[in-house]
């Protein structure tokens, strides 16, 4: 993941709208469009604007079925991103850190 990925990611995951979607959607194997408009009280444009969003940065997929859309969690984008976060914390705090001798 590079610098513009992982701040896309960022972006993405500061949205609680769009991090409560992506929660939902984690917890399941998958979810209609439908069956996420059901759990949330806004509209079905405001929903389809949040995945589109999740969707571009790579943290779900779309399966379609017919005229119906599922989308998945894609576990393995956010653990890149997890990866590289505590990377960064890592070289923040040593380089906060008096060396030791």
């Amino acid at each position: 993941m590079d610098a513009a990925q992982f701040q896309q990611v960022a972006k993405a995951l500061a949205e609680p709208r769009r991090l409560e979607i992506l929660t939902a959607i984690a917890t399941h194997d998958e979810l209609s469009c439908r069956e996420i408009v059901e759990q949330f009280p806004v509209s079905q444009a405001t929903v389809s604007h949040h995945i589109k969003e999740l969707v571009k940065v790579g943290l779900i997929e779309t399966r379609r079925a017919g005229q119906y859309c599922y989308y998945s969690f894609r576990a393995e984008v956010l653990s890149i991103y997890i990866t590289q976060l505590q990377q960064l914390l890592t070289i923040n705090i040593q380089q906060k850190s008096p060396e030791r001798i």
